[in-house]
């Protein structure tokens, strides 16, 4: 007859873990169209770059659903399967794709320093920041349950889908105003959705928006729920909030966009990195490059104006092609 003996137990003291560092020649941080593009480049010209997804591996197109203003798709192409595309190509090249976030980084010292998801630390010889912005929310729960299905936060990129109808803009500051003014050329009617009983906007675009006359500006409105089977269909508005005069209003929408800013990725860089007030990454004009050399930014991390898929891409093409002269000249002056 075989005795078990119970197995020991030990301790729940722990043996503190082996830093991992490794050390690579040109690291990417994202994986929207910035990123991706960045590491085709980067890729093609020998850097052997490692990129790491971030958060949302593919960025915010995951969320589209319908891309129609991507060029050379003339029948128009899903978010996700835009950004699986890219992530394949970068692959093809010998891109080394991984999934991870940037959580610190220390630009003092050479090489550059990028701690992923707090545990393992990559040395790299060039960084090239794609990292995105967050689109901000109102934090209700029919902004999940609708997003892709009514629920936007670009203009640019969904609005084509509502010519002819009924759709709402929440915000009343410039970018409000110029989603609602873009709009207002596709859509039969635009509300504009006002916390405050004025617009934070330039004299120049309040005016513009006042002489539109299909926007119908809500004051004093906050969005308290969306509705609707398929997608969405209304809006209930709460006029007031939290005064006497408090009252529930009810629009018939057909989509509704918010326009209360984005928040540009960028905090785990900002104490090396020099950002604008917002935190959008300041490069020098006409280039990738950031106050630190080897360090370059693109895509929506640093374009509070643009924010869309092609110039993203475009300046992750232009990042790549800075990071490869960069690691050149580093190269030619040893």
């Amino acid at each position: 007859m075989e005795i078990f003996k119970p197995l020991e137990v030990k301790g729940s003291r722990q043996e503190p873990e082996t830093e991992q560092v490794e050390k690579v020649r040109c690291l990417i941080l994202g994986s929207g169209p910035a990123g991706y593009t960045a590491a085709i480049y980067a890729a093609r010209a020998n850097l052997k770059p490692v990129l790491y997804t971030g958060l949302e591996m593919g960025g915010q197109l995951t969320t589209t659903t319908d891309v129609e203003n991507f060029p050379g798709f003339p029948e128009g192409i899903t978010g996700p399967e835009l950004m699986e595309n890219m992530k394949k190509q970068a692959e093809r090249f010998g891109t080394d794709i991984r999934i991870g976030i940037a959580t610190s980084a220390d630009f003092s010292q050479r090489p550059l320093k990028v701690v992923i998801d707090d545990r393992k630390t990559i040395l790299a010889d060039a960084v090239i920041i794609a990292t995105g912005a967050t689109a901000k929310y109102l934090g209700i729960e029919a902004e999940k349950k609708y997003a892709g299905r009514g629920v936007s936060a670009c203009a640019t990129c969904d609005g084509f889908f509502y010519r002819g109808k009924d759709v709402a803009v929440v915000g009343g500051g410039d970018t409000a105003c110029e989603e609602a003014t873009y709009l207002a050329g596709l859509c039969r009617k635009v509300y504009m959705i006002v916390r405050r009983n004025v617009l934070r906007a330039s004299k120049a675009m309040q005016q513009k928006v006042l002489n539109t006359p299909n926007i119908e500006i809500l004051w004093e409105h906050q969005v308290k729920d969306l509705f609707g089977e398929e997608g969405v269909e209304g809006a209930i508005l709460v006029k007031k909030k939290g005064t006497p005069e408090e009252e529930i209003v009810k629009i018939k929408i057909d989509g509704i966009f918010l326009a209360i800013g984005h928040t540009p990725n960028s905090g785990p860089f900002s104490k090396y990195i020099e950002t604008d007030a917002t935190g959008y990454i300041k490069t020098v004009p006409g280039t990738s490059k950031t106050n630190i050399p080897g360090v370059f930014a693109a895509g929506d991390v640093q374009d509070p104006q643009y924010r869309q898929a092609v110039t993203a891409a475009g300046s992750g093409c232009m990042a790549a092609i800075d990071a490869e002269r960069y690691l050149a000249g580093l190269e030619s002056s040893t």
